[in-house]
């Protein structure tokens, strides 16, 4: 019986190293401004590991522009959330990709709780937009960073 035992456990941990990780379920929020680029974010994954998220985005705008386009940006976050569907991602206890996709579109730090979602604009490399948990949404991702 003990050798079935030692069987057992071995298959069992194989299993359970070769399982999918499960990715966080939560709601995230946040912004980033460089250079011009102006974007506001949200995230929630779900309970099946589905994800929305929503990142409206300016490109260009010129300094004295960046008050008003902040307040923009957040009401086209707040009106446009409803319409949002939950889509899938890979992932890998990580970074979460696109289903077959390479390029990571978030990044989730265990530690910290944060996620940082990658905004790919154009031929440009990823713009990292740091997103902080939050228990529920706010009117203005700005408001609390």
């Amino acid at each position: 019986m003990r050798a079935t035992h030692l069987i057992l456990a071995f298959v069992l941990l194989a299993v359970a190293a070769c399982s999918k990780p499960v990715p966080p379920v939560g709601k995230w929020e946040g912004g980033a401004e460089r250079g011009g680029v102006l974007v506001v974010a949200r995230v929630e994954i779900l309970p099946s590991g589905l994800v929305r998220v929503m990142a409206p985005d300016v490109t260009n705008a010129a300094p004295e522009q960046m008050a008003a386009l902040r307040d923009r940006l957040a009401a086209e976050l707040v009106n446009g959330w409803a319409d949002v569907a939950p889509r899938e991602f890979d992932f890998d206890g990580e970074i979460f990709r696109k289903p077959g996709g390479i390029a990571p579109q978030m990044v989730w730090d265990k530690r910290s709780g944060q996620i940082t979602l990658q905004l790919y604009i154009g031929a440009d490399k990823a713009l990292p937009v740091p997103l902080r948990p939050v228990a529920e949404f706010h009117d203005s991702p700005w408001a609390q960073g």
